[in-house]
């Protein structure tokens, strides 16, 4: 049973601007036509019932529990009965200025012209009935707005019922405003202002309540005016809507001061944990706070002493206690949680710049590992072949043979080696051995003759001067993953070869299968998935070729022919 009531009391709920219609009407009831004590009663219980089903304070909750429902129950019942019994046109004039506050309060705050549109009509019909009916009621002036009583009594009801009327073309989906307190308090006081201001003008000069209302209107539309020029004089120069921005931003210290402390030891310092100490002591030093409390990456710290009056925020990672001389006003919380936040962003700052840091300073000791055991990785499949034709040696001739390749290869693995090796011990310096192309080419060919590999050179060489490192280094990782290959798909043929043109360009073929699409499209982005290796050898040939000046690609992917290219950058096209 309680569901249901919760579950009808959030269907009316729903219906906001039906409610706001009814509500008015009850309201132009009670004005009208309740001039028994009884009738009274009994249209302003009717009529505050809608109130509380119309409030605004529970319209965002669709679901309400039962201890909600009786404590709205309860408060509505005895607020009806106080205010029925002590019902006088004064009661009413405030009342309608308040109801008039709350609706002008959600008219600046509505999302569309459509959700403003009831709330315009609703007030426009509050501030009319207050000037016209309620305030002559007040002066006892009836009688000067004689002529517009029954357009009152007749004709503005229409604003209401037009009210009604667009809630039932509607397409029934429940829709709240936001209150604007500021606005809403700002209404009521201007409100205030014309029923007193008005009273007290036609009391003292006893003159005629249209000339009256002229007067009073008049006068506050001439000093909201003057408010809102100085409010904003013009873009040149601040008036007070400056002055109060600073007031509120600066309760305790000047608030652009703060900030300039806070970033410039954000600069200085070194660390997050010392940039939150040098913070702390900034926060410390201001003459309302005692001692500060604060745990942050696990640790607890404390400056000052303790006092009576204690204050807590939080901010991500950072708990802070605060203990001031005298308790905070709402104000000046809030203005502290504003700078406990600033703290906090930049701590937080501190802390990913030491994350990124750490994480660069990784990257950088994998990358240079990792390039430095692929390097190794090929010196050692050198030496393999190296022992592989030491196996295979049948003749003198045969000898012969793998000495002169052992004279070729165990310079050049020793060069090579010896290079790692400085690397490993100084990585931040880069060496590079240069030759011309047609130097590297004969080397590079007389150390592989031994190889299953088909060189092709033009007949001019280019006239450049090559990085011998790198080009060795991806050369021979792109013939050793061919050579690798070969193994699992039977005879292929590999070919290398040199093409002409004024830039350096290598190739690397071989007739085997292709790579599936989704390994060609990773390559040389990072690390792919080998079932044969660790997957990371073109990706930091890639890289090296890339630091050298150079770029590894791979420009055929088909059955038969899958090709790499080694090439300085701008080369020609062939």
């Amino acid at each position: 049973m309680m569901q249901k009531r919760s579950h009808l009391y959030s269907s009316m709920i729903g219906a906001s601007d039906r409610l706001l219609g009814l509500m008015i009407l009850s309201l132009h009831a009670l004005l009208i036509w309740g001039g028994v004590e009884i009738v009274n009663i009994g249209l302003f219980a009717v009529h505050y019932g809608l109130f509380l089903l119309w409030q605004p304070v529970l319209q965002k909750s669709g679901h309400i529990n039962q201890q909600t429902i009786f404590v709205l129950a309860l408060g509505g019942i005895i607020g009806a009965v106080l205010l029925a019994y002590f019902i006088n046109w004064w009661l009413i004039a405030f009342w309608i200025a308040s109801l008039f506050a709350i609706i002008g309060g959600r008219i600046f705050s509505g999302e569309s012209a459509r959700a403003r549109l009831p709330n315009l009509l609703a007030a426009s019909y509050l501030l009319a009935i207050l000037l016209l009916w309620v305030v002559p009621k007040l002066l006892q002036a009836t009688d000067d707005l004689a002529a517009a009583e029954f357009l009152l009594i007749y004709f503005l009801p229409i604003l209401p019922l037009f009210i009604l009327f667009l809630s039932a073309k509607s397409d029934g989906q429940a829709h709240s405003e936001n209150i604007d307190f500021f606005y809403t308090l700002l209404l009521f006081l201007i409100t205030s202002i014309i029923i007193l201001g008005s009273y007290a003008i036609g009391v003292i000069w006893n003159v005629h309540y249209i000339q009256l209302l002229i007067f009073a209107v008049i006068g506050l539309a001439l000093t909201l005016i003057v408010i809102s020029w100085l409010w904003n004089p013009s873009a040149t120069f601040s008036g007070l809507e400056l002055l109060m921005s600073r007031y509120l931003l600066s309760l305790g210290l000047p608030f652009e001061q703060w900030i300039r402390q806070i970033a410039t030891h954000a600069e200085s310092t070194s660390n997050a944990d010392d940039f939150l100490h040098v913070a702390m002591q900034e926060l410390a030093a201001l003459n309302w706070v005692t001692g500060l409390t604060w745990q942050a990456n696990m640790t607890d710290e404390s400056i000052g002493e303790t006092s009576p009056n204690i204050s807590t925020f939080t901010f991500g990672d950072l708990h802070l206690t605060v203990y001031s001389r005298w308790p905070f006003r709402p104000a000046m919380y809030l203005h502290v949680q504003l700078l406990t936040q600033i703290l906090g962003e930049f701590y937080e700052g501190k802390r990913r710049e030491e994350a990124i840091s750490e994480t660069t300073y990784m990257k950088t000791f994998y990358e240079t590992g990792s390039r430095l055991t692929h390097d190794i990785k090929n010196i050692l499949q050198s030496l393999g072949t190296l022992t592989a034709a030491s196996q295979q040696v049948r003749t003198q001739e045969d000898d012969a043979r793998l000495l002169n390749l052992v004279k070729l290869q165990l310079p050049r693995l020793n060069q090579r080696l010896a290079i790692t090796l400085s690397k490993l011990e100084q990585p931040s310096i880069e060496k590079k051995q240069e030759a011309k192309v047609a130097n590297w080419w004969n080397t590079f060919k007389q150390t592989n003759l031994h190889q299953t590999v088909l060189f092709e050179s033009p007949a001019h060489f280019p006239n450049v001067d090559i990085d011998t490192e790198v080009a060795d280094s991806v050369v021979d990782n792109l013939i050793q993953n061919a050579i690798e290959k070969a193994k699992h798909e039977g005879e292929l043929m590999i070919k290398v070869t040199l093409q002409p043109g004024e830039n350096f360009c290598v190739e690397v073929s071989d007739s085997g299968s292709p790579m599936p699409s989704k390994t060609a499209e990773k390559l040389f982005k990072g690390h792919v998935h080998s079932e044969h290796g660790l997957g990371v050898g073109l990706y930091h040939a890639a890289q090296q070729a890339a630091q050298a000046g150079y770029t590894l690609s791979l420009i055929n992917n088909v059955e038969g022919n899958v090709m790499f290219r080694l090439a300085a950058d701008h080369v020609d096209q062939i």
